[in-house]
């Protein structure tokens, strides 16, 4: 993932971010408040102040396992930074932007439909016959809606044309365009107040 970490410590660059407030190599660790510290992939500090936290996942392979993996770290991430937030860990810092950049290998194993166990209740409709395609999608656009991040994109793209740039956005709502300008717009505008 660092050729999409550079993509958007690019971007930064570019809209006039100075390299000196973007971490992506090293001091990337932020106090937690259920842990003491985690690292994350990008962050935004200037001025003694978090700007913006972003992480990078993709998932090759082992779909079953490592899907639920990644939605217990997204869901536990956010917590986490939000409870630390809540307790003071970031100060002067006003509500830092959040964001999840997630990379599906497109793969018969992961846009084939799944099965859903419903030994005792049933799960949410949505969730019955969903690839896991399908449930990363309504995973980042839950964490969206319910503000656990600021801005989620999911592209997909297969082992042998994706070296050579080939994806695809499934939810539009989750385009790279939608995350990259999310977190400009609040960088640009955070800049102005300064």
């Amino acid at each position: 993932m660092n050729g999409f970490i550079s993509l958007v410590r690019d971007l930064l660059r570019d809209n006039g971010l100075p390299d000196a407030h973007v971490y992506c190599d090293k001091c990337i660790e932020l106090p937690g408040w259920y842990r003491p510290e985690k690292k994350w992939d990008l962050l935004v500090v200037a001025d003694g102040r978090l700007l913006a936290s972003l992480e990078f996942k993709s998932q090759v392979g082992s779909f079953g396992n490592n899907y639920n993996n990644r939605t217990e770290e997204a869901i536990g991430s956010a917590v986490d930074l939000w409870a630390a937030y809540r307790e003071g860990a970031f100060k002067p810092s006003l509500r830092p932007w959040l964001g999840y950049l997630m990379l599906l290998e497109e793969a018969p194993g992961s846009t084939a439909p799944v099965r859903t166990r419903e030994p005792h209740f049933q799960v949410f409709p949505e969730f019955k016959d969903a690839s896991y395609a399908r449930r990363y999608e309504i995973l980042l656009t839950k964490l969206v809606r319910e503000r656990l991040y600021d801005a989620a994109c999911l592209l997909m793209s297969d082992s042998v044309n994706g070296r050579q740039g080939v994806y695809r956005e499934p939810a539009p709502e989750l385009s790279f365009a939608n995350f990259a300008s999310s977190l400009l717009a609040r960088l640009i505008a955070e800049s102005k107040t300064r």
